[in-house]
């Protein structure tokens, strides 16, 4: 019979000084996620901007031929109700009379309801709502004048006022943002 040379292992109990390490690792680690989870928490937004992400309106005290301003991102946004005679005058306009041809129904989803955010696009003026020349906007500080779309006719204002995303949620309520 050949001899095998075997050795037996035996297992090394831990001594006082490997559990010192275990938890002094265990306890730095646990330090530096407490360390760096403030500096990742801090890049999340802030809750006042959270809550200005969107804006719900109720559209049921607005007459028609009426213009109400809400805040949304604190910019002011304009939702006027639209008299039927506005409607066809936006409808009707000939673009090529446009400085930013948009047609009428690129900007609402609903004729009735026009929303737009109400500034100016030449230098961030707030204009005044039923005044100009097309009794849309007009904003005082250069001149620009806007229909009852929000579409530039006249003035410095390089294009249309914006339309902000928006949805309705109901017949008589829309979510802004």
């Amino acid at each position: 019979m050949s001899s095998k040379n075997v050795t037996e292992h035996t297992p090394v109990e831990p001594s006082r000084r490997d559990i010192l390490y275990i938890a002094t690792g265990a306890a730095a680690t646990v330090a530096a996620g407490g360390m760096v989870w403030p500096l990742i928490s801090q890049m999340n937004p802030d809750a006042s901007t959270l809550a200005l992400a969107s804006t719900e309106v109720d559209l049921s005290s607005v007459a028609v031929g009426q213009i109400v301003t809400v805040k949304w991102r604190g910019k002011p946004v304009f939702v006027r109700h639209r008299t039927p005679e506005e409607i066809k005058t936006s409808e009707d306009t000939p673009l090529a009379e446009l400085p930013d041809p948009q047609p009428d129904s690129a900007r609402v989803q609903k004729p009735e309801w026009l929303v737009v955010i109400g500034v100016c696009t030449h230098l961030g003026c707030i204009p005044t709502g039923k005044a100009g020349e097309y009794d849309g906007w007009f904003c005082p500080c250069h001149g620009s004048t806007y229909d009852v779309s929000g579409r530039i006719r006249s003035g410095p204002a390089p294009s249309n006022l914006e339309v902000p995303p928006y949805a309705f949620v109901s017949d008589k309520k829309i979510k802004i943002g």
